[in-house]
């Protein structure tokens, strides 16, 4: 279970590099880096440490001053997946680039394997778009005690997607299951309109029940004296 920062299944980015001047200089320019690890910090965006290359200028890439330089809690925000774009997408408000805040600085990070291979759709702004899946952040409370990352009602994990179409093409976001589904025709039948689902309010575990109460009960297992589950 990480704290706060973890490894991650690096991918190749391009960094808005106004994000590495206060936001004061270079808007609409891009540095070429590698995200190697995601940090979580409750009731903001996730971030990234990256590793820049050099690589947005071959021509100079031996001399360039940023091969190697690092950055860390790099925002989401910042991030542009290197992949075949026809021009880098536009800023997206931050809360469509991730709908909700982490809730912990507890988590943990799986890849699905299922579906990592398969396009995912978005809903980003009332609008659907193809992605690519990375991998999902998953939180829990930990020790923190105001945390939302175990209450039944809020949970929300982080998909790490990049869009592969549409404006906003390149853009690495971090979505909740209820923005998006996941598309393989060997397998299902994508669904259309919205899952008729009302999320639990729910929490269940066996030890709560009264009949705990009762040693006799609670033990009557294999190795008990008497068979009394017939």
């Amino acid at each position: 279970m990480a704290y706060l920062t973890a490894n991650i299944p690096y991918f190749k980015v391009w960094i808005r590099r106004e994000f590495t001047h206060n936001h004061r200089n270079y808007h609409g320019e891009f540095l070429h880096g590698l995200a190697i690890a995601v940090t979580a910090i409750p009731d903001r965006s996730l971030s990234f440490q990256v590793v820049f290359t050099g690589c947005e200028d071959e021509e100079n890439r031996v001399t360039s001053p940023h091969g190697g330089a690092m950055w860390a809690r790099m925002p989401i925000q910042s991030l542009v997946a290197d992949e075949e774009l026809e021009q880098f997408p536009p800023r997206i408000p931050n809360h469509f680039v991730q709908p909700w805040d982490c809730s912990s600085r507890h988590f943990s990070i799986v890849r699905y394997d299922r579906t990592s291979s398969s396009p995912w759709i978005v809903k980003i702004d009332g609008q659907f778009y193809n992605a690519k899946y990375y991998f999902t952040i998953d939180y829990t409370n930990g020790d923190e005690i105001t945390s939302l990352g175990d209450d039944v009602a809020q949970h929300k994990q982080s998909h790490i997607l990049a869009i592969t179409n549409g404006e906003f093409a390149g853009q690495i976001v971090a979505q909740p299951n209820n923005r998006v589904r996941v598309t393989n025709p060997a397998l299902w039948v994508t669904g259309s309109g919205a899952p008729d689902f009302i999320p639990s309010q729910h929490e269940f575990a066996a030890e709560e029940d009264e009949s705990y109460m009762d040693p006799n009960y609670t033990f009557n297992n294999l190795y008990s004296d008497e068979d009394t589950d017939k």
